[in-house]
Order: C-alpha cells, then sequence, then structure tokens
C-alpha cells in the first residue's frame, strides 16, 4: 500500500557487501552482483523487479515451508492471478456456508459445533455395541462345550472392533470361570480374532497359539500373552473354517 520505489544497481561484490547488503550464507556469488533496495530491505537479487511495489498488486502467499534446515520457502501469486485465486476462495466459502445452513464469519464455528457432535454420536455408538455385545455375550453362555473339563465357547460376533471383541472376551472368561474363549467379528472384507484363556488352563493351552491356527483359515496372522491374543485376517467366508481350527487344537490339548 505505500507504493514504494525500488532501486537495482549491479556492483562488485565487495561493494555489496560493505553496503551490508544481506546475503545467503553458503551461497556462491559471482564478482559482480545486483543489488535490490526496497524501503529499509537492502539483499542481493538476479529476479526481475518493478518500478515500485504498487506495481505488484494484490500479493497472495499460498505456502510456506521447510525445505531443508534453517530454511524456508515461499510461494506466493500476484496480480490478476491473486486476484482470481482470492476470488475462487470466496466461492468455497460461500459454498460451504450455503451448505452448513450458516452465515460465511460463521462457518469455523459450525463445522466445529458439527465435528463435536459427531464426536459425541461415535462415543455414543461404540456404548451401544458394547451394551450389545455384552448382551450378545451372555446370550452365547448357554452354548459353552465342555472339553477335557473345560468350558469352551467358539463364536461369531460380527460388528465389534479390536476393543469390543477384547471386552467381549474378557466378559464371557470371567463368567465362565475355567474356560477358553474364542470369538470372530467381521465387518467388510476385514477379520477379527480374539481368543482368551483362564489363568488355571494357559499351561495347557496359551491364546497365542489359538489365534495363530485360526488366523491362518482366514489369511492373517496375530499373536499377543498367554491368557488373550489377537489377529487379523482378510477372508470372512473362513471364519466357521478358522473356529474349527481352533477346536481341532483345543481337543488336541485338552483331550476330547
Amino acid at each position: 500500500l505505500l507504493n514504494q520505489s525500488t532501486q537495482a544497481r549491479v556492483m562488485p561484490i565487495d561493494d555489496a557487501k560493505n553496503l551490508g547488503a544481506m546475503m545467503l550464507f553458503g551461497e556462491k556469488y559471482g564478482d559482480t552482483v545486483r543489488v535490490l533496495d526496497i524501503g529499509n530491505s537492502r539483499e542481493l537479487c538476479g529476479g526481475t523487479h518493478v518500478a515500485r511495489t504498487g506495481d505488484i498488486g494484490l500479493f497472495k502467499i499460498t505456502f510456506e515451508g521447510g525445505v531443508a534446515a534453517g530454511i524456508r520457502r515461499v510461494e506466493a501469486i500476484t496480480g490478476l492471478n491473486a486476484l482470481h485465486f482470492v476470488q475462487q476462495q470466496n466461492i468455497l466459502l460461500h459454498k460451504l456456508a450455503r451448505t452448513l445452513k450458516a452465515p460465511a464469519e460463521e462457518s469455523v464455528a459450525k463445522v466445529e459445533q458439527l465435528l463435536e457432535q459427531q464426536r459425541q454420536l461415535d462415543k455414543d455408538l461404540a456404548q451401544l455395541k458394547a451394551q450389545q455385545a455384552a448382551a450378545q455375550g451372555d446370550a452365547m453362555l448357554s452354548q459353552a462345550i465342555d472339553i477335557g473339563g473345560t468350558k469352551v465357547l467358539l463364536a461369531r460376533m460380527d460388528g465389534l472392533d479390536a476393543k469390543g471383541l477384547r471386552d467381549a472376551v474378557d466378559r464371557i472368561k470371567s463368567k465362565l470361570k475355567t474356560a477358553v474363549v474364542v470369538l470372530a467379528s467381521a465387518e467388510g472384507d476385514k477379520v477379527q480374532l480374539a481368543a482368551g484363556v483362564t489363568a488355571d488352563r494357559v499351561g495347557s493351552i496359551k491364546a497365542g497359539d489359538l489365534v495363530s491356527v485360526a488366523a491362518q483359515a482366514v489369511g492373517g496372522k496375530g499373536g499377543g500373552r498367554p491368557d488373550f491374543a489377537m489377529a487379523g485376517g482378510s477372508q470372512p467366508a473362513q471364519i466357521d473354517a478358522a473356529l474349527a481350527q481352533a477346536r481341532t487344537l483345543l481337543q488336541q490339548r485338552l483331550g476330547a
């Protein structure tokens, strides 16, 4: 806005140093350099420059970031290009405002409000899934079979994430007391497997061994502690085969 005049002079490098012109550390310069003065700024510059700063017109920085240690890169557009850029940004802002049904100046606050609502909905959904998993797990207790004096439950509980599956295994295991629990969950083309073994049975069967053999059937792998382990896979259609593999291993280790 000051529309300051610019002055460009070509001179020997030593004269430029004596004038205090700013130079880049480590840069190699020739014997003759171009010195540019704009206001109180004096730097070496070989570019093409306007006679006055106002000739640049609108100046809009589009990028600023580090390119090396101690070096920042600034990219900008000027003149009509800068004007068109700002106009496009303004169009996008008002389009967003119409979508949000809010004034443009309130768009940021509206988006933040929606994100907070989404976080709360995700939290509520997670709690609901946990409650459903708990109820489903309780209903499955009667399906536990006896293998060598150990209660064994091998079942499928779709729609649970890793945490939900872990919680379900722990809950069922605590209710069955002396038990081994192997659960599988599918969501899309992803499979989650979880196995839990009560402390009095880890000497006979390890949770990691169970998920390892089961994971092979669903095209995955996994592992964990002797009392709890998880695995992933990518073949939901093979979940029944995975549970069958786990059952075979249990019969071998615990006795039919």
